[in-house]
């Protein structure tokens, strides 16, 4: 397409991204766009910079900015003196996204304490949906914490059955593979959050991988000390896999340290250029560390056979995970600032595991 006098309709087919003409009208209207020049019939004419700048505005959007903060990303892009009322503001957009988060996350959990219940507190469940139903206006707080209660003695009387929860919690995941079902019902139990499903990341070909250099008794190399003291060591002892520790100093336990430890000490960054080639790498501390293995990916100094790279952080370790993804080196990750240490040995952990329960099972080659 020609993209010079575009009427409105071309401009956002040429833009996509769901944009509407009315939408486009919209943000005429609010200042977001300028004023596009008209034709001789008085139609709206578009040219490239309004297909670029509504593109920008359409990708903004798509990140959860909010109309007013996008107006003063595109029309402030060199004003510094706008900076700090931007900065305000989406300080203050993210500490509303946290407590509609907090309200979201408190829903769950009264839907997971009724979904939840296993065969043996199917009767219960039944009386909770029926309290629930007659739950009067007045006094309805009281009344939940005595429903919450009478369910809570409940659970005493057996252990808890996690398959049959899971059961009714997980979403649809019939179009994956039996293995990496369970991978994921191990991420979901390791910390209790089923929503975690929806930003776990793998490469096509990363169970695969997984399986091949375990059978080829590949070494494992984790981060640090609290990753490897995780992981299922007699398992990977059956597989005569070799477990070692990147940052082996014991005093190094949190993200913050493993952080520092690996800037300000050329010891461990000399390391990874040491790392033999078709180990497994398990990152679940320093995104600093995984930032460094993509670049020596990308370098070809370093050949990994997967990178389980699930390292906490708010800046470095959601750019670090996205340069994994666009590696070719078979990874599995977590999208995002979530992760840590015991996610990533659980992932390790359940390939391991998987492996040795099931050495002939190719039902993950279906997805390839």
């Amino acid at each position: 397409m020609k993209i010079q006098n575009l009427t409105i309709k071309e401009l956002t087919e040429a833009v996509g991204g769901g944009i509407t003409p009315r939408m486009v009208r919209h943000y005429h209207t609010v200042g977001l766009l300028p004023q596009p020049s008209r034709s001789a019939s008085n139609y709206r004419l578009y040219n490239q910079r309004d297909v670029q700048q509504l593109k920008q505005i359409v990708a903004l959007k798509q990140q959860g900015f909010q109309l007013a903060h996008i107006q003063h990303l595109i029309q402030n892009e060199s004003a510094t003196e706008a900076e700090p009322t931007l900065i305000l503001q989406l300080q203050q957009q993210y500490q509303t996204i946290v407590q509609q988060l907090a309200r979201l996350r408190q829903t769950a959990a009264a839907l997971e304490g009724v979904l939840g219940r296993d065969q043996d507190c199917q009767m219960i469940q039944a009386e909770a949906l029926a309290q629930l139903r007659r739950l009067e206006a007045e006094g309805g707080f009281g009344e939940l914490e005595k429903l919450w209660h009478h369910l809570d003695v409940e659970t005493t009387s057996h252990p808890e059955a996690f398959q049959e929860s899971l059961q009714r919690l997980l979403p649809d995941l019939s179009d994956r593979s039996e293995i990496e079902v369970d991978l994921l019902s191990k991420l979901v139990l390791a910390c209790g959050d089923v929503s975690l499903i929806q930003f776990v990341r793998r490469s096509r070909d990363a169970i695969a991988a997984a399986r091949d250099a375990l059978k080829a008794n590949c070494t494992i190399v984790g981060d640090i000390l609290p990753v490897v003291s995780a992981l299922d060591q007699t398992r990977l002892v059956h597989l005569n896999c070799q477990v070692e520790t990147l940052i082996a100093d014991l005093h190094i336990n949190s993200a913050v340290e493993a952080e520092q430890a690996f800037w300000n000490n050329e010891h461990w960054k000399e390391r990874l250029h040491q790392l033999p080639k078709g180990c497994i790498l398990v990152i679940g501390y320093a995104p600093s560390v995984l930032m460094s293995i993509c670049e020596l990916i990308e370098q070809e100094q370093i050949q990994p056979a997967l990178v389980i790279g699930m390292p906490i952080g708010f800046s470095h370790a959601p750019a670090a995970k996205r340069r994994l993804m666009k590696t070719d080196i078979p990874y599995l990750t977590i999208e995002g600032t979530l992760g840590g240490g015991l996610l990533a040995a659980v992932s390790l952990n359940a390939l391991v595991e998987s492996l040795i329960e099931k050495p002939d099972c190719h039902c993950y080659l279906s997805s390839l």
